[in-house]
């Protein structure tokens, strides 16, 4: 038996760094005499030559974010490799941007904390905790596993007409060059996964089956069906003063290209997975079992939950809450005077014809209706609201079938806004009760509004515009769902219940993800073991399962930083007493972007100690 844990507090990514916000935040305490006669004593060149050098070295701090950045985006590269439009994914090219991150990591690392203000010191912390993951990811060789149950390269090069800016005819040409990498862009993947079977660092045969139909629907008989054409439906139109032939060659090109490249391309995937990949998967579903696997599953859980936790404390943080929740489930039981258990409630849940939508256009209308009341409740909760708008979309129909119930889709440039997805995919699996919880999660206050929020942050680098911490991101999306009942959102019983069971779902996680990776848990284990205690049906269980499994650790982030989030408002309120204003306090939670927890931990108190002095 796993021993049970009562609490657990939050240990920061880096001591120096926290023992310095922490000092910073209580800067009116009483200097020590020592230090009063230190400071005092200091003559004016020495202020001015101090002032200089902690200057210089902020400049220098600066320079160096920018030129990380510049160098992860490939500002760096040659006219040719800009052109190419694929990234150079060679072994050589990633053994040198491997090592080039480590040589940055080192240099930000040296630069002392007393130099920085508080917004460097996060900045810091933000690009160690990039630059750590892309060394630890090669280190791992996370590159021989570029497939997950749900995703995959051959799914999210779907998205390369997105770099192209096709108001210029020039463009539809580059485009069509680019689609002409694809084939070695695939061969040199399948050589990665190849390299993986070799050493037994494959994904389970259990969470692969059905993924060659994911490949396969992307093959198409006639190019101009293609997801690939859809930039060349309008071309004419949209240039309607061009000479008829050059637009004829055009798209004469795209359908060749698509013919010969694009389609050999994946049907070349599609048949090495049906006939090495799949045959040889594993049979374990542990990650513990891949080479050097259980250093990676804690090196994945200190990346996603930016926490110093054991998987077996996580796993008795999961059985602890699922405890509790199911207490709260039974309250909304008795206020419907049902009479059942609530496993006898969840089946009637799962069953009942009125809690489904009976179209794809329904499902989603009741999203759409469900954003733009959650919209207008924002301003009794936020000081700041992003400008970036959002869309409610389905989810593509190539990739629904293992796809989650819904996931949020940051814009691609200026000119796009964000998507809340919704599945359509297999109606009597997507209960409308719990539309409510995803849609605040997915939509805002969660997702697009916390992201929204701080790429609007022009004041600070890229880094901290455009880096996703998982365990704030989706903490955050959690702690939106516990919103909805503050702001009277979750208008029936039975929408309290599908929060609740949302809710269950990320606390499942903690103990499943744990459970299988770490202790030897079954997947038929795992999968009961959510069917008993989730409002989720069996078809979203075993997506959601598969999902884990090829994703070591990142389904602990959600519970783990949403209860974090939760006892700093708990600790706010407490102290703040009258004081306390939930929009202020929220602007607080965002207003750095998204941060490692303890970073947010030293962030709130900041915030207390600074409202108690007004």
């Amino acid at each position: 038996m796993l021993q049970r844990l009562t609490t657990f507090s939050v240990t920061a990514l880096s001591i120096s760094v926290l023992s310095t916000f922490t000092m910073m935040g209580c800067a009116t305490s009483a200097n020590s005499p020592e230090e009063d006669v230190q400071i005092v004593a200091q003559s004016p060149s020495a202020q001015v030559t101090a002032m200089q050098t902690s200057a210089t070295e902020n400049q220098a701090f600066v320079e160096l974010l920018a030129t990380i950045w510049s160098y992860e985006q490939g500002e760096g590269d040659s006219v040719q490799e800009k052109l190419a439009e694929l990234p150079d994914i060679s072994p050589a090219y990633k053994a040198q941007r491997a090592a080039q991150f480590k040589a940055y990591l080192d240099q930000v690392k040296a630069f002392p904390d007393s130099t920085l203000s508080i917004q460097e010191q996060i900045s810091k912390t933000m690009q160690i905790y990039r630059l750590q993951n892309y060394v630890d990811e090669y280190q791992y060789q996370e590159y021989l596993v570029p497939i997950t149950s749900e995703y995959g390269f051959h799914s999210s090069m779907l998205n390369l007409a997105y770099r192209f800016d096709f108001s210029q005819l020039s463009e539809y040409q580059r485009y069509i060059d680019t689609m002409r990498l694809i084939p070695d862009n695939f061969a040199q993947q399948i050589a990665y996964m190849r390299q993986g079977m070799a050493i037994g660092k494959v994904q389970p045969k259990v969470v692969m089956q059905g993924f060659e139909e994911s490949v396969a629907a992307i093959i198409t008989t006639e190019p101009q069906d293609s997801q690939f054409f859809q930039p060349f439906k309008n071309l004419q139109q949209n240039f309607p003063n061009a000479d008829p032939a050059i637009l004829e060659s055009i798209l004469s090109d795209a359908k060749k290209v698509i013919k010969e490249d694009v389609n050999n391309a994946y049907q070349a995937f599609y048949d090495f997975l049906v006939n090495a990949y799949i045959p040889q998967a594993k049979t374990d579903i542990a990650a513990k079992t891949w080479p050097n696997g259980a250093a990676f599953y804690n090196n994945r859980i200190k990346h996603y939950t930016t926490l110093d936790l054991s998987a077996e404390e996580i796993h008795n943080i999961g059985l602890q809450e699922v405890a509790r929740i199911r207490g709260d489930m039974q309250k909304v039981l008795n206020t419907l005077d049902y009479k059942g258990s609530i496993n006898e409630f969840i089946d009637f849940l799962r069953t009942d014809p009125q809690f489904y939508a009976d179209s794809p256009e329904a499902l989603l209308k009741h999203a759409m209706y469900l954003s733009k009341r959650i919209d207008a409740l924002l301003p009794k909760l936020f000081k700041n609201l992003p400008r970036t708008p959002y869309g409610v979309a389905p989810v593509p129909d190539s990739i629904a079938p293992k796809y989650t119930t819904g996931r949020y889709i940051s814009p691609r440039n200026d000119t796009e806004p964000g998507y809340y997805w919704v599945n359509t995919y297999a109606l009597d699996k997507r209960p409308l009760y719990a539309l409510p919880a995803l849609t605040l999660h997915e939509a805002v206050p969660g997702h697009h509004l916390q992201i929204s929020l701080a790429k609007e942050m022009q004041d600070l680098p890229k880094v901290r515009q455009n880096t996703y911490i998982s365990a704030f991101g989706e903490g955050w999306g959690l702690y939106s769902e516990y919103l909805g009942k503050e702001v009277g959102f979750y208008e029936t019983p039975y929408d309290e219940f599908g929060a609740l069971s949302y809710e269950m779902w990320r606390a499942c996680r903690l103990v499943v993800d744990t459970g299988m990776h770490m202790f030897g848990w079954t997947r038929q284990q795992a999968v009961d073991y959510m069917l008993e205690n989730t409002a989720l049906s069996e078809h979203n269980v075993n997506t959601e399962i598969d999902r884990y499994i090829s994703w070591p650790g990142q389904a602990l982030s959600y519970k783990l930083g949403e209860i974090k989030i939760k006892e700093l408002r708990q600790k706010a309120e407490t102290e703040l007493g009258e004081d306390f204003n939930i929009r202020e306090f929220h602007h607080a939670i965002l207003e750095y972007g998204s941060v490692p927890l303890a970073v947010l931990e030293v962030n709130i108190e900041r915030f207390i100690e600074q409202k108690k002095k007004r």
